[in-house]
């Protein structure tokens, strides 16, 4: 089921009521989202992701704009007529009810021509369950479960009625993070299985990009950047994406262009052609650095964190803009720990160019 979102827009009355004023929670939102895909709204709390997600579900009323599931318009259809499996932050099961209770409830409330015999409500019961793994536990009760297990059973519980779109609310911030890790890979596989258009709103830049098929970035209620994960993170378009992407985050540094080169501090790091004279903010990604001898670069040694596979190098520069400055090194490489000072060159395709007061990013030819 194709899901369009045509210029929609919230705005709440301002809590403050003496100062008045309103809220802004999404401004002017337009997305496309294919049939079948896996969508992932990310975005710092605030930025109006879940407010996005309750518009689509029909829990809350958009200020202005519409919504189309395939070419049905579905802007004014109520909650339980739009065809969703909405899965929450909490999970919502009903403790008094066993897994198989609550995974039959959306289907007894069925009415008309949906209304399902007992049988039918029972395969397909059984059917939601096994496909999330926890058919051998039909007869517990939420209580009995761990966290992992009670959100599978919620998802168990959107799925039974064979929604048209899944929409899950940050549905892995309550687990763990070995469960987490193991839950999002559960999701990807049921939804690749299903094949049922999936919106996922989280803040952990790391989930959506390991799950999506097209991320959506937001900023205040706007839309910052739409893409596949990986386009996004090597194309930023401006500097809030490339330092809420990425783990460890961007290093970010103050510089300029004069004279075709980039500089950070008295160090030419780069050449760069297509843009004037001006200072920048430059962006660089841990894994950006080489280790050279007569690097262009030069930082104070801070410490050397060795992760097995890599190494990561923590560094200061005064052009910095971070406390440190943090590089991802093959652990093959050696480096000499008593040193004061570290060099580097850096990947030009790894490093990125924004204007100092917009911040947005400066296309050009960085060499």
């Amino acid at each position: 089921m194709k899901v369009v979102l045509q210029n929609l827009t919230k705005v709440f009355p301002s809590r403050d009521k003496k100062a008045g004023g309103e809220v802004v929670a999404v401004n002017d939102f337009n997305l496309e989202i294919p049939d079948g895909k896996l969508i992932g709204l990310l975005g710092p709390s605030g930025c109006g992701k879940s407010t996005t997600l309750y518009m689509i579900s029909g829990l809350q009323k958009p200020t202005a704009g519409k919504i189309f599931f395939g070419e049905d318009d579905v802007t004014e259809l109520s909650t339980e007529n739009r065809g969703i499996g909405l899965v929450f932050q909490n999970y919502a099961l009903y403790p008094h009810m066993t897994v198989k209770q609550n995974i039959l409830f959306p289907l007894q409330n069925l009415k008309g021509s949906d209304k399902l015999s007992k049988e039918e409500m029972q395969e397909r019961a059984y059917n939601a369950a096994k496909l999330v793994q926890i058919d051998e536990l039909m007869d517990r009760k939420p209580n009995e479960l761990s966290g992992g297990q009670q959100q599978r059973v919620a998802i168990a519980r959107a799925l039974v009625k064979m929604p048209r779109v899944l929409l899950l609310d940050e549905p892995l911030s309550n687990l763990d993070a070995r469960l987490r890790l193991q839950t999002r890979e559960e999701i990807r596989r049921i939804q690749k299985e299903t094949g049922i258009t999936t919106v996922f709103v989280t803040h952990d830049q790391e989930e959506a990009m390991s799950i999506s098929d097209m991320i959506v970035v937001m900023k205040l209620g706007v839309v910052q950047q739409t893409g596949k994960p990986q386009d996004v993170y090597d194309d930023p378009t401006n500097l809030f994406v490339a330092k809420f992407l990425g783990t460890p985050p961007i290093n970010v540094l103050e510089g300029k262009i004069q004279g075709g080169k980039v500089y950070i501090g008295q160090d030419a790091v780069l050449e760069v052609s297509g843009t004037g004279d001006q200072d920048v903010i430059i962006g660089i990604r841990p894994e950006g650095f080489e280790l050279a001898e007569n690097g262009a670069l030069h930082c104070q040694l801070s410490n050397v964190e060795v992760m097995g596979r890599d190494v990561s190098i923590v560094a200061t520069n005064p052009a910095s803009l971070n406390p440190v400055i943090r590089s991802i090194i093959n652990a093959d490489n050696k480096l000499d720990v008593s040193r004061e000072t570290v060099s580097y060159n850096l990947k030009p395709h790894k490093v990125f160019l924004f204007n100092k007061e917009t911040e947005e990013r400066i296309r050009c030819e960085v060499k």
